[in-house]
């Protein structure tokens, strides 16, 4: 018996993706709105109602609004705004968060699909703070890099006009008003108790994003041994994360790191890069992949008991 899904929102970025997706798979059925009724709430509350899954690809006041036309018990909410990241009752959609995520992804009817940078971010850190490596209050900073993808339509459409503006050719850092929306995710699943100061930048390539946090070893009295000994275990058997060697030699051979090289795919690559004092935290998706759709299909794969990777 196949799955009823409902994207609601499949003419964005993220909701076309996941409608790219899950259409070639036999086990889900598809339902699909009328052009003419994607703005009209009874239609709309009608699928949300009939499906098992619903994924929500909505700016935040919107995905709130379909919140409140489910009336159906049975219909798993796929939220991928951030309108339900931190709120009580929802269950963030990250199977490897930690112990226990996955048994809750399966038994909650509400999931709140991670943002990209605060994938990579708490991946990197969830870790390192469950270990004591990383005290909770330990000052950080991070920087992320990511594809143009990750701004919506109007960005892409920036982006791939027909005159590129000059100002879109060079690296532009953004969020200077240190209030992304992505920081109290990054902190409510991270376990630390100050938020990190946050430069997200965005450069002329359509996806692929990596988040660096840079740490003083000496003054957190550990070694980058420790910290990539952390990833190691905690990520041990999963499929999705691949924590690379310390000091990854062939990324230091090319002397740059590939920002891509996760493109087209549901994986995280971290690493650790490292001195004597200081280390380098890397972590590196695709912002459509694990950072947007492939987390989506992911959980819902999860919550239904199916096979995890099953289309991605």
């Amino acid at each position: 018996m196949a799955f009823t899904v409902f994207v609601d929102g499949q003419e964005g970025t993220t909701g076309l993706r996941i409608h790219e997706v899950l259409a070639g798979r036999r086990d889900v059925e598809l339902l699909k709105i009328d052009a003419d009724k994607r703005k009209d709430a009874a239609e709309r509350a009608r699928l949300l109602n009939a499906a098992d899954v619903a994924f929500l690809c909505l700016p935040d006041a919107a995905a709130r609004e379909a919140v409140a036309l489910v009336t159906n018990p049975r219909t798993c909410l796929i939220d991928a705004s951030t309108a339900h990241r931190t709120v009580p009752g929802w269950v963030f959609g990250m199977p490897e968060l930690c112990a226990g995520q996955r048994e809750a992804l399966r038994a909650s009817k509400r999931i709140a699909n991670p943002g990209c940078h605060a994938s990579a971010f708490i991946l990197l850190l969830r870790p390192l703070v469950d270990a004591g490596l990383v005290p909770a209050a330990t000052a950080l900073s991070a920087t992320s890099i990511t594809g143009y993808s990750g701004g919506g339509k109007k960005m892409i459409e920036q982006y791939q006009g027909q005159l590129l503006e000059q100002a879109l050719t060079s690296p532009r850092p953004y969020g200077l008003n240190l209030q992304h929306k992505h920081l109290p995710e990054m902190l409510a699943h991270t376990g630390l108790t100050a938020a990190p100061v946050f430069m997200p930048v965005v450069a002329n390539f359509y996806k692929g994003l990596a988040v660096t946090v840079p740490v003083h070893t000496a003054a957190l009295g550990t070694t980058p041994e420790a910290l990539h000994a952390a990833l190691t275990a905690r990520y041990a058997g999963e499929r999705f994360v691949r924590v690379m060697p310390l000091r990854d030699a062939a990324t230091l051979e090319a002397g740059f790191l590939d920002v891509q090289a996760c493109n087209d795919t549901n994986r995280v690559d971290l690493f650790v890069f490292a001195n004597a004092t200081q280390a380098l935290l890397v972590a590196r998706l695709d912002n459509l992949g694990k950072g947007a759709s492939g987390a989506a299909v992911q959980a819902m794969n999860v919550h239904l008991g199916l096979d995890e990777g099953l289309g991605l």
